[in-house]
């Protein structure tokens, strides 16, 4: 199974929605080089795939890749299909591991607040740097 990754994003600290900077480092066992969320425990690289931004948009929400706070968004794969132990590599060789299929969310963010759901909670996926290297926007990604 492929895709493509379609937006690499960071953000400077937590809690806010990250930006696309087009290209990045990843740094096993930690995640984006720069990214507040980086880190050493699971969630190291969080993904989001535009199928699933569609579905708030198609609620009326003008939402763009990283306003749902992930890492990278990424187009052709289900992400949240994916076994916890699944292995996803880049075509420049960045080899991640999923590690968890969704996440609790303890607030309501904006985008609940607006149109009554949010689908990184369950559509989003978390995985961990085993092989770094850099990603980049039109880079492909594939299940392995």
């Amino acid at each position: 199974m492929k895709g493509k990754i379609v937006s690499v994003n960071i953000s400077e600290q937590k809690g806010e929605k990250k930006r696309n900077i087009g290209s990045c480092f990843l740094l096993k066992g930690r995640g984006l080089e720069g990214d507040a969320h980086a880190g050493f425990m699971h969630r190291q690289v969080s993904l989001l795939a535009m199928e699933s931004v569609e579905k708030i948009r198609a609620r009326g929400l003008d939402v763009k890749p990283g306003d749902f706070a992930e890492n990278l968004t990424t187009e052709g794969i289900v992400l949240y299909e994916l076994p916890v132990g699944t292995t996803l590599r880049t075509s420049k060789g960045v080899l991640l591991r999923v590690t968890q299929i969704g996440k609790e969310c303890r607030t309501r963010c904006a985008i609940f607040q607006a149109v009554g759901d949010c689908v990184m909670p369950r559509e989003g996926i978390f995985t961990e740097v085993v092989t770094e290297g850099d990603v980049s926007v039109g880079d492909e990604l594939e299940v392995t």
